[in-house]
């Protein structure tokens, strides 16, 4: 994370944008359900408002100071903080009702690398179970204030693609100021209720 990202996202007023307007346009359509799984939490700005909707949190951070950080910062409450990487997540299959991942995808190197952590989170994900989340769009502002930095922003138009190639059903994508989504991790039949 560059300096910029250090000063802004650490910052009281990126966790209000975040808590006041992002994450409630984020979750509005959405049931988080008991337990959350939260990818790339970074200085906990988005953790602090989902942990007051949900019975338990685990969020896994994958740089080892920031996730120090915030297990000091949540130590006795119902987060849990781990460090370790989206793309390789230790968890069982089906072990959260829902994940969220909000403004980080961009941080991930790769389009290669953003399918593998979208495809990670839909593996843990419960039958029926909801990813939400939100992104910045491209922009020369944003390219200037990641410099020195991993950039690599999501595409709406294919963005939609590439969750329904992973296996994601029930899209939402909204475009706006940023890019909110969710996206659903396919229930199972009323047939593999009965032959199952």
């Amino acid at each position: 994370m560059n300096e910029n990202h250090a000063r802004v996202c650490a910052s009281p007023e990126w966790a209000a944008h975040l808590q006041d307007t992002v994450l409630p346009k984020a979750i509005a359509q959405v049931e988080l359900g008991r337990e959350l799984l939260e990818v790339g939490p970074g200085p906990g700005a988005a953790t602090e408002w989902l942990r007051t909707k949900v019975e338990r949190l685990v969020a896994v951070e994958i740089e080892a100071e920031a996730a120090a950080l915030l297990a000091d910062r949540y130590a006795g409450t119902n987060v849990e903080i781990r460090q370790g990487s989206g793309t390789s997540l230790d968890f069982p299959d089906d072990s959260f009702d829902s994940a969220a991942a909000f403004t980080m995808l961009h941080h991930v190197p790769t389009v290669a690398l953003q399918n593998r952590l979208l495809g990670e989170i839909l593996r843990v994900l419960r039958p029926g179970g909801v990813l939400v989340g939100a992104d910045s769009l491209p922009s020369d502002a944003l390219h200037h204030f990641h410099e020195g930095d991993v950039y690599n922003p999501v595409e709406p138009a294919s963005f939609l693609v590439r969750l329904q190639t992973l296996g994601f059903v029930d899209i939402m994508l909204g475009v706006g100021d940023g890019l909110t989504f969710s996206a659903h991790k396919p229930a199972p039949s009323s047939d593999d209720l009965l032959t199952g």
